[in-house]
């Protein structure tokens, strides 16, 4: 299934937000072109060395791409420029700093009067909005920064320090809304004919992902504690370790659990009639009190014996995997969900996203920087005396 066939997105982006959405559009089949700065490119190329001396990041984001090197300021390349998103974008992405795009002459309403089905869309960190700029537009805006003004932070981790997610969790809510936001767009499109603009915000972004913590502090209440990996506001919900030193993540969910876990995992079916737990907030304030009688009663056992008497009650349970453990995760494997994506240091594995699809995703290789360049250049019109020029003034 590639239903964006057919469709050309020109992206100025870095880092993880903009690039995310624009690969997720490459994985429909869209034609993404991504405009790079000759000599370093998109800065994430420099984060680590981790896949074969490639960024992990870069890798992950940027496969089904083209890599045109373009120095936007250079007056010849800002020429190429308007004349690929002229000639060639439905979409054009940017997560520059806010006011950049426009000040490249790729503000949307500039763009939009001279092509009025181009579809614009704008990530930052807090918004980029003329009309209600709002007090923080212009402040810089990385992942753990707005993790922390999102909130996000103050509920994660343990009772003695506030934690960030592992991954970057603000990059890949805003990559998220931008990959939706475009494809809704191009629906609109579709019907009226017209393109619009889209503001995608960080902060936005990751306050809605925040979820139910944000209700659960409504009106001044107090918010749900940070209770490490255990659930906040259900229990038992998080890791147990077992007598053998292994870990075993376990929930429940509703009262007839509570009822099997006691009798079936605990053994002690007595305790399900304990009036200190008998309903899920009883059992949340008792936590520590109930946490060591869990505790107590898996120190005998190894963590696959646990597993098997979860499994026995229906109790849902997971183990607590490392990286290398989802590498050769056998649900994975059985699904089928490993392909390889070409790069410039050779083949590397690359999940198929998430879905099924009727025909293959787009996985087409990660580019080298600016591997595409003179290919494109020529598909512009430029003869090759005019792109040797070019490469030799710096503009590409």
């Amino acid at each position: 299934m590639q239903p964006l066939k057919g469709i050309t997105v020109v992206t100025l982006e870095h880092a993880i937000a903009a690039p995310f959405a624009t690969r997720q559009l490459a994985d429909l089949g869209a034609r993404v072109i991504k405009i790079e700065r000759p000599g370093s490119g998109d800065f994430a190329r420099g984060y680590d060395e981790r896949v074969h001396g490639l960024a992990s990041h870069f890798v992950w984001t940027n496969r089904s791409k083209e890599s045109l090197t373009l120095d936007v300021k250079h007056p010849e390349a800002a020429r190429i420029l308007e004349k690929l998103v002229m000639e060639k974008a439905d979409v054009v992405v940017q997560n520059l700093a806010p006011g950049a795009a426009s000040r490249l002459g790729l503000g949307f309403k500039k763009l939009s009067a001279a092509k009025p089905q181009l579809i614009v869309c704008d990530i930052s960190g807090y918004g980029d909005d003329a009309d209600n700029p709002g007090p923080y537009r212009d402040k810089k805006a990385y992942d753990l920064l707005i993790q922390s003004e999102a909130g996000f932070v103050s509920v994660t981790g343990t009772p003695d320090e506030p934690c960030k997610a592992g991954p970057s969790i603000a990059d890949i809510a805003a990559g998220m809304y931008a990959y939706s936001s475009i494809l809704a767009a191009l629906l609109q499109r579709g019907q009226t004919g017209k393109g619009q603009r889209i503001d995608i915000s960080m902060l936005e972004s990751l306050a809605e992902w925040t979820s139910y913590p944000l209700y659960y502090a409504y009106d001044g209440a107090a918010p749900p504690p940070r209770t490490g990996a255990s659930h906040a506001t259900i229990y038992p919900y998080g890791p147990f370790p077992a007598g053998d030193g292994t870990t075993v993540m376990l929930g429940l969910q509703n009262e007839r659990e509570w009822v099997s876990f006691c009798d079936k995992v605990l053994q002690q079916p007595g305790l399900a009639t304990d009036p200190r737990f008998t309903a899920n907030f009883k059992r949340v304030a008792e936590r520590v009190a109930l946490r060591q009688i869990i505790v107590d009663a898996f120190q005998p056992l190894t963590g696959a014996q646990v597993v098997e008497r979860l499994e026995l009650a229906q109790i849902a349970n997971a183990q607590v995997n490392t990286m290398a453990d989802v590498w050769a995760h056998p649900q994975l494997r059985a699904r089928g969900r490993w392909t390889e994506v070409g790069t410039a240091k050779g083949p590397v594995p690359a999940m198929l996203p998430p879905g099924t699809w009727d025909t293959g995703p787009r996985m087409d290789p990660v580019p080298a920087l600016g591997e595409q360049t003179d290919a494109i250049l020529a598909e512009l019109g430029y003869s090759a005396s005019e792109i040797t020029s070019l490469h030799s003034s710096d503009a590409v």
